[in-house]
């Protein structure tokens, strides 16, 4: 795996992590997008994103990030040297293809995961209006990269 990345990344080892982070967490929070379905409510713009929900976002996601290598860890674990499927936390399929045990992991991780959301100020719906304006709004997504590679130089 990191053979493969480092053909598509010919970096530093230093501008590549936070890269490798921004995509671990971009998936964490793709996954926790599935959490709730969308409303079939139609916008006529689409919505704005404030500076504070910026950083609630960012900081949810960068709080998810150990969470989900960890559930990721143990599936992985559990399900062997098989190809672990794509989890959708509202896609009751996707959790019933797993092992007993690793369905209770995937349930925990969403569990937790919408509870860091709603801890850092944003509701699950708007997280998930974000998460998918973000796929839709380059500007957007590099401010969210930047606001992410500032919270961890903070900590």
């Amino acid at each position: 795996m990191n053979n493969v990345a480092s053909l598509f990344f010919r970096d530093t080892l230093k501008n590549l992590l936070p890269r490798n982070l921004f995509f671990g967490v971009m998936a964490s929070a793709s996954l926790l997008a599935g959490t709730l379905t969308f409303t079939a409510k139609a916008d006529a713009q689409t919505p704005s994103v404030n500076n504070n929900e910026i950083v609630s976002y960012a900081q949810a996601v960068l709080a998810m990030e150990p969470s989900r290598q960890q559930a990721f860890g143990e599936i992985k674990k559990l399900i062997g040297g098989g190809e672990i499927p794509q989890i959708v936390c509202n896609n009751p399929q996707s959790i019933d293809s797993l092992p007993r045990k690793a369905r209770d992991i995937a349930v925990n991780y969403c569990n937790r995961s919408q509870k860091i959301v709603e801890e850092n100020g944003l509701t699950i719906e708007r997280f998930n209006k974000i998460t998918v304006e973000i796929q839709n709004d380059n500007n957007l997504k590099r401010q969210i990269y930047n606001t992410l590679i500032r919270l961890q130089k903070k900590s």
